[in-house]
């Protein structure tokens, strides 16, 4: 299957990502990823990006759009992958299509998570990260540590990320309304969404997802 996971920051993408290639034995391509490893290995994608990054700009479209193409045309995407952030707006879902065209293939589906924006807010502003490991993480209400603002796993002090502040979380779904949402009408035009609620357990939603996509967990 080839699949594009699409929702709002704080929905759980790469979680469900991860289960979902998984249980599909489809690559997981990530645009966190992709970046990543162009950086690393120094590849010219890589060293273009990184320059834009330095210099506190975004990266142009053409260098996240050739970075996807090369990660898609490797052997173990040859029968299917699921992308998590890559398309995010609509010139890179209708460069999608071209390099799908490209190949003889199509998209199987667009996968919508949905969750409510409070929830997003609540999921989000309620994160604290462990200073001394950011593997130690946890929530105020649906985590909470034992002792308030101590990490339960090594003691180090737990803190908010700036990235994690509701002015900053309400700033990124503003961007997500306006970037973002807007293919979810171009998939709908090709009959390519099923959207399901991504509220609940991790295992639910995955259920769920698999449900939508005709398969079982």
């Amino acid at each position: 299957m080839r699949i594009v996971l699409v929702g709002p920051p704080g929905a759980g993408k790469g979680t469900q990502a991860a289960y979902l290639a998984k249980n599909l034995s489809i690559p997981h391509i990530s645009t966190g990823d992709l970046f990543r490893a162009n950086i690393s290995q120094g590849t010219p994608l890589g060293q273009k990006a990184q320059e834009y990054m330095r210099a506190g700009q975004l990266v142009p479209d053409e260098v996240t759009i050739g970075m996807a193409r090369g990660r898609m045309a490797e052997p173990d995407a040859a029968d299917g992958f699921l992308l998590d952030g890559f398309p995010r707006n609509l010139s890179q879902a209708e460069a999608l299509d071209g390099i799908l065209r490209g190949t003889g293939t199509k998209l199987d589906a667009v996968l919508d998570l949905e969750v409510p924006e409070d929830e997003v807010v609540k999921r989000i502003a309620g994160r604290r990260m462990c200073r001394n490991d950011s593997t130690h993480i946890f929530h105020v209400e649906y985590t909470p540590p034992k002792t308030e603002g101590v990490c339960d796993v090594c003691g180090g002090e737990l803190y908010q990320r700036e990235d994690d502040s509701e002015d900053t979380v309400r700033k990124r779904l503003e961007v997500y309304h306006t970037e973002t949402e807007p293919i979810i009408d171009y998939y709908k035009a090709q009959e390519l969404v099923v959207t399901i609620s991504a509220l609940g357990k991790v295992d639910e939603v995955t259920r769920r997802a698999m449900e939508a996509l005709g398969r079982s967990a």
